[in-house]
């Protein structure tokens, strides 16, 4: 959550111990979660952990709605291999995002236009 302790001229490419942390905490408890990103630059497996264990929290969670939104991060699921426990996956992130924000989207019009 911020860049203590990363040194001058290098790039923190994962999320630390102590984010992971408190996330899996909120995780535990959500009774809905929307996740659009991953977290770090999972794709490399020396930043990958901060994501995966955030993708096995979201799915230890099987009580919660759980809405993966975005390529990236369907992509981050689907290797953590907790993609059938997450409850709605799309690769439509931004398109996701408006949705839930009440924007009207030109697909789901056209099919939901009488004619």
């Amino acid at each position: 959550m911020a860049d203590e302790g990363i040194p001058a001229g290098w790039k923190g490419l994962d999320i630390g111990v102590q984010s992971v942390e408190r996330l899996r905490e909120v995780l535990r408890a959500a009774p809905t979660v929307v996740w659009n990103g991953p977290m770090g630059v999972f794709e490399m497996s020396p930043f990958a952990k901060g994501t995966f264990k955030l993708a096995h929290a979201v799915a230890d969670n099987a009580g919660a709605t759980s809405i993966v939104g975005g390529g990236d991060s369907v992509s981050a699921v689907k290797a953590a291999g907790v993609a059938d426990k997450i409850s709605h996956i799309s690769t439509g992130g931004g398109a996701s995002l408006e949705f839930l924000e009440g924007k009207q989207l030109p697909g789901v019009v056209a099919l939901t236009e009488k004619r």
